[in-house]
């Protein structure tokens, strides 16, 4: 494992933990370029091989949309890919469902996406959760898929058991991962499809030990606060948002990033993104004009914004 000491200005010490975060792989079935140009599998790969002298690490925490068609061939590719590529440092894998993925594909693939949880929850609607220690820090991956839809949701019983498990702190604190943002910058497709319910989450975590809030879905890189916790929203593997499109539109370009999370240090958490060498990096995949978003936002969207 990565765990590793750093040193405090008092003179004592830290114990570290290192996350290498990561979302929206979009793996298919076929394992090649979709009709866009995305590729999945070649950008997830070019990812890891970009990162092949990144050695110290703890966890790997993929924070959904694994699959883009939901198939089993998709979670299968992953887990072999991201497997060999966390075993060989250490480190467990962890992975969270988001709205491009199936949940029973997933779990008959990825299980509840910890290979050992001490607990998991599983809904009435096949919604799975599950806890892990990493060195002393308490791992809590959740279920924001809304089956049809692009926006997220936290059913009830989720909710009810994060706050059970969260009654006792952990020894170093808590890092909560799902796919959804609690979080939006000022863009309509954000808000009509990130977490709906997110108030609900911040009453749950208000004044508990969750430090972290590691989160997707936006394909781009936000920094913010829910209550007490840092909430990271990493860019995608498969592609990223370029915000310098016009308001309304959106452009997706090539380029997988990742982000690297440093927990237990003195200025804590420390996180930095990291972009693979893409030969394509910042050309379009695909831009969307204000009427196509709307589109979007009706068919994918909340009724009510309908």
């Amino acid at each position: 494992m990565g765990q590793a000491l750093a040193r405090c200005g008092g003179g004592g010490y830290f114990q570290v933990m290192r996350i290498l975060h990561l979302s929206d792989t979009h793996l298919d079935r076929a394992g090649g370029p979709d009709a866009d140009g995305a590729d999945g599998t070649a950008a997830l790969r070019l990812l890891l091989n970009e990162l092949q002298h990144l050695d110290d690490l703890d966890a790997v925490v993929v924070t959904g949309d694994v699959a883009d068609d939901g198939s089993r061939e998709a979670y299968t590719r992953a887990g072999e890919l991201l497997s060999d590529y966390a075993g060989r440092r250490g480190a467990e894998v962890f992975y969270t469902t988001g709205n491009h993925d199936e949940r029973t594909a997933f779990g008959e693939v990825l299980g509840s996406g910890h290979r050992q949880p001490e607990a998991a929850y599983q809904g009435a609607a096949g919604e799975r959760a599950a806890v892990s220690t990493v060195g002393g820090w308490r791992l809590i991956t959740l279920d924001t898929l809304v089956p049809g839809k692009g926006y997220g949701r936290l059913d009830n019983g989720q909710l009810d058991w994060l706050r059970e498990l969260l009654a006792t702190p952990a020894p170093l604190g808590t890092v909560l991962a799902f796919h959804h943002p609690p979080v939006a910058l000022d863009v309509d497709v954000q808000r009509a499809l990130g977490l709906q319910n997110h108030a609900d989450l911040a009453e749950t975590i208000r004044g508990s030990d969750v430090q972290l809030i590691l989160c997707g879905h936006f394909h781009l890189q936000i920094l913010a606060r829910l209550e007490q916790a840092t909430v990271s929203v990493v860019p995608g593997v498969v592609s990223r948002i370029d915000l310098t499109v016009r308001p309304g539109a959106e452009r997706a370009v090539h380029g997988p990033s990742a982000s690297l999370v440093h927990l237990g240090t003195l200025h804590g958490p420390l996180i930095h993104t990291l972009h693979a060498r893409d030969p394509r990096m910042g050309e379009t995949v695909y831009e969307a004009d204000e009427a196509e978003m709307h589109d979007v936002i009706k068919r994918l969207g909340p009724s009510q914004l309908a």
